[in-house]
């Protein structure tokens, strides 16, 4: 069985050892415990003097391949902003998906995030690179027909082809149905993809409120809000992840929490669109909803650092609140690991026994850290992703040192193909 003990690190403010087995943390002890030679002989040693660990990231909204597309239109609204990225997408080819896939991967792990939940296309590509990365994920097959109705019959049955497909994936990757949103679906194909979810007790993700115009449209069409719509179909559950949440109303709100709906919070990504900033925190708390981090795509948002992102979302909350108690860090830091795994129904997500081996370890021998009065406001406000030193996930090292296996290949790969989208 492979083992690892990290030696010497800042765990809770206490210097700590760590023991992974397989993969499973399976003893924190004090820094003088004494390991018989059984364990230490076939275990990886890392001394980890002047770092720390957190629990590996979880980013809860992604399109992983569009890594290939940052920067391509810049300062639109979301609308716009879609029409443009529609017109590129039907350019990529799985060269262009797998490359894609292996470099956002690639930037989670420099930035610390062990666990992702995908939605994005060529599903089964995007799982070989994925997999290849030793990241752990969630990856949609989804469904996108701008209610189009003549083309569900064949999105259903590449939806079948991919599930069974997912049977030989890694036990690290597992496949879940998307809805790409209420405007864009149309509704039979959506009670469709979400009996399909239930059937087969999927997860299903799903863009929601995102704009002021989502729901004045929602509104005209159905009399009813997105929230409300998905919930005349009978399409809220506790297995719904849903991304943004921006608009939402006391109604909407109440709605979500009756089903446990999980909430996905993306706030760079709806900066930058202009969708809206008033994310209602406080009041899905207060509802007792589970309320996530993502940072959307690289198109949209630009990068996939979550430690970036938890920053943004706190201070922006706190300003618009007038109110700097609002999603202190450690419920920041909860968003951003304990909660994801919640919604992914994982068992990791924090650093204790008998937990998933998914973990970081955080340089604080620098100036970010320097003093250390409180570890998670220098990680949250003064660190950046540069800080991230090593990443466990599953009980495997796929970054040491700041170096991860193969990352000049896949720089290379991805600027020898980006050009074939003719942006």
């Amino acid at each position: 069985m492979k083992r690892i003990i990290i030696k010497n690190v800042l765990l809770d403010g206490e210097e700590k050892n760590i023991l992974i087995e397989g993969n499973i943390i399976k003893k924190i002890s004090c820094c003088e415990t004494v390991y018989d030679d059984t364990t230490t002989k076939a275990a990886k040693i890392i001394e980890a003097k002047g770092k720390a660990v957190i629990p590996g990231l979880i980013n809860m909204h992604t399109h992983s391949a569009m890594t290939l597309m940052r920067g391509i239109y810049e300062d639109a609204k979301l609308n716009e902003w879609l029409s443009y990225i529609w017109k590129v997408e039907p350019r990529l080819d799985e060269e262009m998906i797998y490359w894609g896939t292996r470099l956002a991967c690639l930037e989670m792990l420099k930035s610390g995030t062990t666990t992702f939940n995908d939605q994005y296309w060529m599903t089964d590509t995007a799982v070989k690179a994925i997999a290849e990365m030793g990241l752990r994920s969630m990856n949609s097959y989804v469904f996108l027909d701008m209610n189009d109705t003549s083309k569900d019959e064949y999105l259903k049955e590449e939806c079948l082809k991919v599930y069974e497909k997912s049977a030989s994936w890694s036990g690290l990757n597992k496949f879940t149905v998307a809805v790409h949103a209420p405007y864009s679906v149309s509704g039979s194909l959506m009670l469709w993809a979400n009996d399909f979810a239930v059937k087969n007790n999927l997860l299903l993700h799903i863009h929601l409120s995102e704009t002021a115009k989502e729901q004045e449209d929602s509104f005209r069409l159905h009399k009813l809000s997105p929230t409300g719509y998905l919930e005349s179909l009978g399409m809220l559950s506790p297995k719904v992840l849903a991304a943004h949440c921006v608009w939402m109303s006391e109604k909407d709100i109440e709605l979500l929490a009756l089903h446990d709906v999980k909430i996905v919070h993306n706030i760079n990504s709806n900066l930058k669109l202009a969708s809206g900033y008033k994310f209602k925190y406080k009041e899905f708390k207060d509802a007792g909803l589970t309320v996530t981090l993502g940072t959307d795509g690289c198109a949209s948002s630009n990068n996939l650092d979550m430690l970036e992102a938890m920053k943004t979302a706190a201070l922006v909350q706190k300003a618009w609140r007038e109110d700097p108690t609002v999603m202190p860090l450690n419920e920041l830091m909860d968003m951003a690991t304990v909660n994801g795994a919640k919604a992914l129904d994982l068992d990791c997500g924090s650093i204790e026994e008998g937990k998933l081996a998914d973990m970081v370890l955080i340089d604080i021998d620098n100036y970010a850290f320097t003093p250390n009065y409180n570890f998670l406001a220098n990680l949250i406000y003064s660190a950046n992703s540069s800080c991230v030193d090593t990443v466990i996930c599953n009980g495997d090292i796929v970054m040491e040192n700041r170096h991860v296996n193969g990352e000049e290949e896949i720089l290379e790969n991805v600027r020898r193909i980006y050009g074939r989208l003719n942006i």
